[in-house]
């Protein structure tokens, strides 16, 4: 057994970047490791890192948005500076960032007091902070080939993301019976899908093609949306929420959902075709690049947010239900793009710094 190692795990404010920081942080736990958290009172961190049994360390961030560059940077160092002493003792072996605006002041912090860091890239085009500390990782860990050009030369490996092994366990879909297309926004849903859809039912009812809907609506619409479909008549289930989305995706024929890392990484794993629709407003276009990966590698559709409408759910859906071959192909170019024990190899690279 390793001596114990103390790591901090920096990354914050939404899922994308706590959930799979938790999935290291218990893998270094179960080695006998120790780890604890940097984030703010805001995050989705203030919730579930503590629910898991982790320790939290706040920092107060908000103070940078809306000032001129020079006084950001002064604040941002400012902040820095406070991070040291807060953060940094006692001295954690490593500091494994997801990235992120939260995880700014702590890997620049570890940076300034030479403490290795470990970077987790999932997404196909890097986030502003990984993008500017990239010379300075002692390792970037990636999801995709193409990633890798933005860090140093032999700094950097493909591991994923991690995934839930209930993704991976989904088999293929054995086609019989209705046509299922599982639509999902994210957790608070999206508008584009959410009035895509709506639009799609008169052309399904009309047409009497054999589909059934699943579709995450996110809390907000939920009641309207069930309303509206209940009274088209055709055959699904809309949710505001999916609790067991591995159980949704195993259901599914196709998948209509964005593109963020944690999807594009849970399609791979559960080797599922899908039509991507990027989130226009994500940072640096990450949600594009991602669904271009994927198109590019023949395992997903992709089309902009704007030319998204029910008349084109439609033509999608009718297209690949007459379309099977492609679908199984998409499918499997889908799987290819998987990488089991993400959060294991991050453990053990971690675990070999000195």
């Amino acid at each position: 057994m390793p001596d114990n190692k103390l790591f901090l795990m920096a990354g914050g404010g939404t899922g994308g970047h706590v959930i799979p920081a938790l999935a290291v942080a218990r893998e270094l736990r179960s080695r006998g490791h120790d780890a604890f958290f940097v984030g703010t009172e805001r995050g989705v961190e203030a919730r579930i890192v503590p629910q898991a049994g982790f320790k939290l360390q706040l920092i107060n961030i908000g103070g940078l948005k809306n000032l001129g560059i020079l006084r950001k940077v002064t604040s941002l160092f400012q902040l820095v500076a406070s991070t040291i002493s807060q953060l940094f003792t006692p001295r954690p072996t490593a500091v494994f960032s997801m990235g992120g605006y939260v995880a700014g002041p702590p890997v620049l912090a570890a940076i300034l007091r030479k403490i290795p860091v470990v970077v987790m890239e999932p997404n196909a085009v890097p986030g502003f902070t990984n993008r500017w500390i990239a010379r300075f990782v002692h390792r970037a860990l990636l999801s995709f080939q193409e990633t890798g050009r933005f860090f140093p030369k032999g700094r950097t490996e493909i591991t994923g993301l991690p995934v839930r092994d209930d993704f991976f366990r989904i088999k293929p879909k054995e086609r019989g019976g209705k046509f299922t297309v599982l639509i999902t926004g994210g957790s608070q849903g999206s508008r584009t899908l959410n009035d895509a859809a709506r639009a799609s039912w008169p052309l399904f009812t009309k047409s009497e093609l054999p589909v059934r809907f699943i579709h995450q609506t996110g809390p907000p619409t939920f009641e309207q949306i069930d309303r509206e479909f209940t009274a088209t008549g055709l055959d699904g289930e809309v949710r505001p929420f999916i609790q067991d989305m591995a159980a949704a995706f195993a259901d599914a024929d196709l998948i209509v959902c964005r593109s963020g890392a944690g999807t594009v990484s849970e399609l791979a794993a559960a080797g599922k075709p899908s039509v991507l629709i990027p989130f226009p407003f994500a940072a640096d276009d990450h949600q594009l690049r991602n669904a271009e990966a994927f198109q590019q590698a023949g395992a997903s559709l992709l089309f902009v947010d704007r030319e998204w409408t029910g008349q084109k759910l439609f033509e999608t859906v009718r297209t690949l239900i007459n379309s099977p071959l492609q679908l199984m192909e998409m499918g499997e170019r889908a799987r290819k793009l998987a990488h089991t024990g993400a959060a294991q190899r991050a453990a053990e690279i971690l675990e070999e710094i000195n």
